[in-house]
């Protein structure tokens, strides 16, 4: 459990299993009725392209725009009738900003687990309240209410704050969303890692050098050297699969190739730092990539 009493409090909440099971499961099946299997959708809103998540650079946008939304209303109920179509537009491009935001947030959650999908599951139940609160307050201003659409946007801002921290124990308590792989293994000199008669072709193997965990694989006659632990959550690469020149998570199914590291599908963000690997004599051999030279 969390040393944090907020936190703990939402990870002994039981009765939100089913939720979050049935959740994930409904996402799965949205993304596995579209063209091949939702693939080309999910690297988007994971943020494989762009190299880290791309839910934190979305809620930016909702977080931004209420915060200006708040401050234009504090200025309106002290007189400042001029501030209030700024409130009305920041407001709405913080709900717009928001739906954006949560189609990227939904897809990194279906693939947690453990503490992090129920704290996750809290933290979405919040932001929908939250958007609903905004709603309501933008509908409360259309109709010239401005009293109540002001304390309905306070009501939300408080909900959206109390959500962002729990976003903010997912990154910083629970690691989603961060590189879990190891930094560039550095290895100036050729070292001795495992038997080559040990390793078989298009069979991960998990070797261990001084502590830090290699994925060795032969794959069509070449030697290919990856850490092993996986960059989106710490999965076990050595236990995944190997096909077309890429492996694929156990866990999560995020899909690495073996020549560079490179992040082929999400849900990680991060590539795989990769090593040399050679035969020499009885034994396979790795060093840290040498850029200028071909690989062995």
């Amino acid at each position: 459990m969390s040393t944090e009493p907020p936190i703990d409090l939402v990870e002994r909440q039981n009765w939100l299993e089913p939720i979050e099971t049935q959740g994930q499961k409904a996402v799965s099946s949205a993304f596995s009725s579209l063209p091949d299997g939702g693939r080309p959708l999910k690297n988007f809103l994971h943020g494989t392209w762009l190299g880290h998540p791309l839910h934190p650079v979305l809620t930016d946008v909702p977080l931004g725009a209420w915060t200006a939304t708040l401050v234009l209303d504090l200025m309106d109920a002290s007189g400042r009738k001029d501030c209030r179509p700024g409130a009305d537009v920041t407001l709405a491009v913080g709900l717009a900003g928001a739906a954006c935001a949560a189609f990227a947030g939904i897809t990194d959650w279906h693939a947690t687990d453990g503490p992090a999908r129920r704290v996750g599951v809290v933290h979405g139940m919040l932001n929908l309240v939250g958007a609903c609160l905004y709603t309501a307050s933008l509908i409360a201003r259309k109709q010239r209410n401005r009293t109540a659409g002001r304390a309905l946007a306070y009501a939300g801002f408080a909900t959206a704050a109390v959500s962002a921290y729990l976003g903010g124990n997912l990154v910083y308590g629970k690691n989603i969303g961060v590189n879990h792989a190891p930094e560039d293994p550095q290895l100036a000199d050729w070292t001795n890692v495992m038997k080559a008669a040990d390793l078989h072709d298009g069979t991960p193997h998990r070797a261990d050098l001084n502590g830090l965990k290699l994925l060795l694989v032969r794959d069509g006659g070449e030697l290919r050297c990856l850490a092993e632990v996986c960059s989106h959550l710490g999965g076990p690469l050595a236990e995944g699969t190997i096909a077309d020149g890429a492996v694929t998570c156990p866990w999560h199914s995020s899909r690495f190739s073996l020549s560079d590291g490179s992040v082929l599908d999400g849900p990680a963000t991060h590539p795989q730092p990769c090593l040399d690997a050679r035969i020499a004599g009885d034994r396979i051999q790795v060093r840290s990539r040498q850029k200028s030279e071909p690989r062995a």
